[in-house]
Parts: structure tokens; C-alpha cells; sequence
């Protein structure tokens, strides 16, 4: 009898052990379970380097979405980021799109000026005003060795 009682205590120890490991990866994997509290937003951008799927979206520093996807679009060369948006988060239609660096060497992510004058943005919306990262490196070399062309 005792013999079963050291199994059980151990099957539940696993048991809780497994729940817990489950929640875990579905936390740190952003899984919904219970259907889903965002929406998409898409934006273009003429460049979209270092930017990565599920790279921060931020809104006044707070974090309010991620970066679901990006396409090219080559009819009108542009790169086409998606967003995944907080349903509580309101965004207007002027609102702007710029893709930014955490600290000098960071990662990308992209800050939104949320607008507030215009009409909500709706899920599969366009934000129309959109800045593209700055180069650093083209920076540098620009600030460097000066203008290089001769006029």
C-alpha cells in the first residue's frame, strides 16, 4: 500500500510540473487560447532593415502590439509591415509609423504617434505617414569622410 502512495504523490508532482511548463510556452510563446484581443494594422516603409517578426510595436513607450509579418510589395517597392494591435489601443488615421533603435546598438521596433484627429483605424487599415529607420552606418561614414561628391 505504501508502494502506491509514493507513485501517486510523484504522478502528482509531474502532473503539476507538466501544467506548469505548459503554461510557461503558451506565455512566453503569446498564444491565445480564448480567441484573440488584437487586431492587424499594416504600414509601408521603404526600408524595413533590422526590423524582425515579433518586434515591439510601442506607443508612448508602452508596448501595445508586435510585428506579425512583412511582404514586398514590388508594384510599388515598398516593404509591407503587419502589425498585431491591442483591441484597446485606438489608432487614428493620421496616425505615423517609424521604425526606431532601442539604445545605439539595439534592436528595431516600431513607435507609433497615435494621431487623434480623423477616423479609428480599423482592423486590415493602412497608416499612410510611415519613416523609415535611420542608417547608422551611413551615418557615420556621411559624418566621417564628409560629402564625397564634387560639385
Amino acid at each position: 500500500m505504501r508502494k502506491y502512495a509514493h507513485e501517486t504523490v510523484v504522478g502528482v508532482f509531474v502532473l503539476i510540473g507538466l501544467i506548469c511548463v505548459g503554461y510557461m510556452a503558451i506565455k512566453l510563446g503569446n498564444v491565445s487560447l480564448f480567441g484573440q484581443d488584437t487586431y492587424s494594422l499594416y504600414a509601408r516603409f521603404t526600408s524595413i532593415s533590422g526590423l524582425r517578426e515579433g518586434s515591439p510595436v510601442k506607443m508612448f513607450g508602452i508596448e501595445v502590439g508586435q510585428v506579425a509579418g512583412y511582404r514586398m510589395d514590388q508594384e510599388d517597392r515598398v516593404a509591407v509591415v503587419e502589425f498585431r494591435m491591442n483591441k484597446k489601443v485606438k489608432v487614428f488615421d493620421d496616425a505615423i509609423a517609424s521604425i526606431r533603435t532601442e539604445g545605439l546598438i539595439g534592436d528595431k521596433y516600431v513607435s507609433l504617434d497615435a494621431g487623434g484627429s480623423g477616423d479609428v483605424l480599423k482592423s486590415g487599415d493602412t497608416i499612410i505617414d510611415t519613416e523609415s529607420p535611420t542608417e547608422i552606418g551611413e551615418l557615420i561614414g556621411r559624418h566621417a569622410f564628409g560629402n564625397l561628391e564634387q560639385e
